[in-house]
Parts: C-alpha cells; structure tokens; sequence
C-alpha cells in the first residue's frame, strides 16, 4: 500500500449557508449552520485514506474537545495521528465558511495550533517522511516548518507536494525543493500576476513557476478542468460536468485523490488528474467538507 504523509491544518469548520454574500456594511441573514471536521490538510488526508492510501498525519491542535474531535475524525478513516501534537496555549484552529446557493463559497480561517508546529516535531516525523512516497503540504501552518519538512523529504528521495493555499509570497528555498506546485486559478494569479485567461496564459504562468524552480504544474480551473504542464508536455484537462451544491473541499479532495493515485515518477500523471477530478466532482454535489470526501468504491461505481 502506499504511504504519504501529509503536514496540515485541522480545523472545526462552522458553515453558514446563505442565499447571497453580502455587500460590503452589509448584514445577511443565515439559512442554516453546521460545524464539521475540516482544515485543509486533514481533508486531503481523508481523501487519501479513502482512496486508498496509508496516510500519517503531522499537525497540532489545541487542548481543547475540538482538537480531540478532530483527532478522533482522522482516527476513525485509518490515519496514523501519532504526529499531532497538542499545544497548551493556543486553541484549535477555526475555519468560518460562507456558502451561496450557487456552492461558492469565502473563508476565513484562525490559524491557532496550527501554527504551532515545530522543529523537534517535524524531526520526530522524519523517518515516516523517508519512507513515504509522497510528502503534502500547504499554507494554513508554518512556512518554516514545511520547509524543513520538504527538506527531509527531499534529502530521502521522497517526492513533495505543495498546495499553496492561501496565496503568499513563498521563499525560493521551499519551491527549489517542491516537486509537483498545486494552485487553483487564483492563488496562481496571485503567486505569479498571470491571470488564467487561455492556453497561453497557461504556458506562461508554467514558465513562471519553472523560473521559480518547480518543472511541475498543476492549476484547478473549476468548470474549465485542470491544467498541468511538466517538463515534457502540457495538457488541459475538461472537468467532469455536474452540478456543485458546495465546493469547500474541492480542491483537497482532489490533492488527497492526486497524491493516493500517482506513481512517484508522475508516470500515470494524465490517470491520476482523471481520477482526483472524479473524486472532486462528487464532493461538490454534497454538503460539508470531509463528510463530503467519497470512498474508493463510491469512485468506482461512478
């Protein structure tokens, strides 16, 4: 079985369901409210332990039943959650989500624990890393503790996964060591100040990421599908047509779905982007974030 460890945020998600978001000095009322498990890095975890992969898990939460909850949720999928640790000051990381009738959402996170990682525990995690397939990360914990994750990783052979989420400047020194660069559209607006407007946008905004030092793309374009270029080919890849009630987890399920399929020489890379898009299309027809994450057989059956 494959193994990959994921370095990430967990987080409780309180979902606000509205009918349109408001103007700027705006109040809106809220049809309904629901709190689930969520964070990006433990939705991509339970998309990839669904998936079919071994999956270990380092984070933090803060001393509180919210982040035995989440512990918990990550434990009942098969995650190994030996790796998380519990802060005692901060409190577990929050995520507040706006949903629209139309699925898109707006977020806004508290970091809490989650930025709490540290060096010793990424150290302590290190010979899980070395014998992973893959190692995934993204931007809802510390910079420098992904880095000297994605060193380890690197130094092992291991290949690396950056979900660059949400957007900010990131140090040369990460992305010299990133092997494969995941953004969706906006957040490769923002990382590059190319917006995705058609194939040579695309082609540019691959150079762009190639000066920074990663030879593999790969940019989630919503309806449009996902794009990915390597250092050998490009492609764009239609997304599966349905219609999206909520796409809070979209994209980890589609990261989870990516990292549990490919092969760590990126040899089935076309099949690979085929079956995570597959498992986001059905996570956009449900509500929540990682109650929405389908398993292996719901993939097959579809």
């Amino acid at each position: 079985m494959k193994q990959i460890t994921i370095l990430g945020s967990l987080n409780i998600d309180t979902t606000l369901k509205i009918d349109r978001f408001p103007l700027p000095g705006e109040t809106v009322e809220a049809i309904n409210k629901s709190s689930t498990a969520g964070g990006k890095g433990a939705n991509q975890a339970v998309a990839a332990a669904r998936l079919g992969a071994k999956t270990i898990f380092i984070g933090c939460v803060g001393r509180d039943s919210s982040g035995e909850y989440l512990i918990e949720a990550l434990e009942e999928e098969g995650i190994d959650t030996a790796n998380i640790l519990h802060d005692e000051e901060a409190g577990t990381g929050t995520a507040n989500i706006l949903l629209d009738e139309a699925g898109q959402n707006s977020i806004v996170i508290y970091g809490g624990a989650n930025r709490k990682l540290t060096s010793a525990q990424i150290q302590a995690a290190a010979g899980q890393i070395a014998t992973s397939e893959f190692l995934v990360a993204q931007f809802e914990t510390s910079t420098a503790m992904t880095l000297e994750a994605f060193k380890i990783a690197h130094q092992k052979g291991v290949k690396t996964i950056l979900n660059p989420a949400p957007a900010h400047e990131i140090a040369p020194e990460l992305l010299r060591v990133t092997d494969l660069i995941v953004p969706n559209e906006i957040e490769s607006r923002l990382l590059t100040g190319i917006e995705i407007t058609n194939q040579t946008s695309m082609e540019q905004t691959a150079a762009a990421f190639r000066k920074m030092g990663v030879n593999n793309l790969i940019i989630t374009l919503g309806s449009r599908g996902v794009y990915y270029a390597g250092e050998d080919q490009s492609v764009l890849m239609p997304a599966f047509k349905v219609k999206a009630v909520d796409t809070t987890a979209a994209g980890d399920t589609f990261i989870g779905a990516l990292a549990a399929k490919l092969n760590s020489d990126f040899s089935n890379l076309a099949e690979a982007i085929k079956f995570a898009q597959k498992a986001s299309s059905i996570t956009v027809k449900r509500l929540g974030a990682q109650v929405a994450i389908p398993t292996l057989a719901e993939i097959e059956e579809n």
